[in-house]
């Protein structure tokens, strides 16, 4: 691996965004800055990647923003999506006995915690699935939200790709805190928000390990990868990469594991360091 500089100025063979915080901005849209610059790289021939802790049936709305569908890392990590085939090439899941551990733990170490769990079928809106089912009262971290209410057994009764843990009036670090010695290596804890909500996908599961999915076949080392992110579950992803890339407005942990700092996703960040191999408007 080169220096810093260097790899501030070598062309990447990869480009992987997280979306939230990241690649759109406080509205959910994609700057034309930041669309011009991931298309002029996209025409170039470097594969442009999202990696994100979205399900799929969450992504066509940055596909819009984009104006081409790529290739999505979704679920932080636990699934790889082909969002111009509309399919679902592959999927980690965390089994029944897995979901009710962990269920089991996060009730006890954390009263009064809402369950909820998030599967995928063979397309972004599989009709056969339920895709996002939650127990009674589980009160959502996000506006609109597309669940399927249901017991808490029945939450916990077909394989996951992610188990959410929700607690309003608690910051997510505090929840992971308390909970992550407790999982230890069985399962890979992290969270995109800090309002009260963690996320649990299998064991070593993260965006890094599915981002290595994706690299691999395309046949690409993860060495030649630049990767943007903004929040914990982006950490992973950030260590993998040639040159990580934190937003202005990432947290912490983000801005101490990447290579670079950019401006924030409100600023055109992603654009800013895009421009450095394939030119500025």
């Amino acid at each position: 691996m080169g220096s810093v500089q260097d790899n501030r100025h070598t062309k990447p063979l990869l480009i992987a965004s997280d979306v939230d915080g990241t690649l759109i901005d406080d509205d959910e849209k994609v700057s034309a800055r930041t669309r011009a610059a991931v298309q002029a790289a996209v025409a170039d021939g470097t594969p442009f990647v999202l990696s994100t802790g979205r399900p799929p049936r969450w992504i066509a709305p940055v596909v819009d923003e984009l104006g081409f569908a790529p290739l999505a890392v979704c679920a932080n990590g636990a699934v790889v999506y082909d969002s111009n085939a509309d399919r679902v090439l592959s999927a980690v899941t965390l089994s029944t006995d897995e979901l009710g551990w962990l269920a089991d733990l996060a009730m006890s170490a954390l009263p009064g915690c809402g369950l909820a769990a998030e599967r995928v079928g063979a397309s972004a809106h599989d009709a056969a699935t339920p895709q996002f089912v939650s127990s009674p009262g589980y009160e959502h971290a996000w506006l609109n939200p597309d669940n399927t209410e249901m017991s808490g057994d029945e939450v916990l009764a077909h394989p996951a790709v992610k188990l959410l843990i929700r607690l309003p009036g608690t910051s997510s670090a505090a929840m992971a805190a308390t909970l992550a010695p407790l999982i230890g290596t069985r399962a890979d804890l992290t969270y995109s928000t800090d309002k009260g909500l963690i996320e649990v996908s299998a064991p070593g599961i993260t965006k890094a390990s599915g981002l290595t999915v994706v690299a691999e076949q395309l046949g690409i080392p993860v060495s030649g990868i630049v990767a943007f992110g903004d929040m914990p579950n982006d950490v992973p992803m950030l260590t993998l990469a040639r040159h990580g890339v934190a937003m202005e407005n990432a947290h912490l942990d983000a801005i101490t594991a990447a290579d670079e700092v950019t401006t924030s996703n409100s600023a055109d960040g992603v654009a800013r360091v895009l421009e450095r191999w394939w030119g500025q408007p």
